[in-house]
């Protein structure tokens, strides 16, 4: 592991106002190396998903610092931020979010025709993708055919395509059972070692947890002691 690809400084977060105001999170700070695995657990509430959205940029800190190595992202243009969400992250949630009648091949690549690649190339590097998942003889399927582990391992492929410095990972496995999970896991876990992705998943399985390099628990959008 290298040094630090994202840090969090004082993040304060709270939605509503008056007597519905909920602060999600209370100043939290943490930093994330090159090619860690992190666990961010809590129960329902704690602030988890919220945090992970920030570190993320899919949302905004009502204060605090988000740097992506060493660049402020309060200071990124728009285009530049879509660009690096799109190319240098991938996404992995609970609920699969694929377009259910649009073939396999066609949601992986989606982050690819965003990005301008051609055809051709998206095709080559979704279905490059898919045979690392053993999910292309799936390809011309519709997303809405597949099992939920397939559609999840399709989710992590699309994930893939665009080589991602960071996966975000939010309860990834918790609309599978057990043993199609532990599958998904060990995808992860892998691409973590294998590739040196950086890994962050927001979970409350403290044992999918325990698999990571590290645990930072959250509760009541405060970091806490295990």
């Amino acid at each position: 592991m290298t040094g630090s690809i994202l840090d969090a400084v004082d993040i304060h977060k709270s939605y509503g106002s008056g007597t519905s105001r909920f602060d999600a999170l209370k100043g939290v700070s943490l930093a994330v190396k090159e090619g860690e695995s992190v666990a961010i657990v809590g129960k329902s509430g704690s602030g988890k998903s919220t945090l992970m959205h920030i570190l993320a940029l899919l949302d905004e800190p009502d204060q605090g610092a988000i740097t992506i190595e060493g660049a402020d992202a309060s200071g990124m243009r728009a285009r530049d931020m879509n660009r690096l969400r799109n190319q240098d992250f991938g996404f992995v949630f609970q609920q699969f979010f694929l377009i259910p009648n649009a073939s396999v091949l066609e949601n992986v690549i989606l982050p690819l025709k965003i990005a301008g690649v051609s055809a051709r190339e998206r095709n080559e590097r979704g279905m490059a993708a898919l045979r690392a998942l053993e999910l292309d003889d799936k390809a011309k399927n519709k997303a809405t055919n597949l099992s939920g582990g397939q559609k999840q391992r399709a989710v992590i492929a699309r994930a893939l395509v665009n080589n991602p410095k960071v996966i975000f990972a939010d309860e990834p496995t918790g609309n599978l059972d057990t043993a199609t999970g532990q599958v998904v896991e060990d995808i992860l876990f892998d691409l973590n070692r294998e590739k040196g992705i950086t890994l962050i998943i927001v979970t409350h399985d403290t044992d999918l947890a325990a698999r990571c390099d590290r645990q930072i628990f959250l509760r009541d959008g405060l970091e806490v002691s295990a």
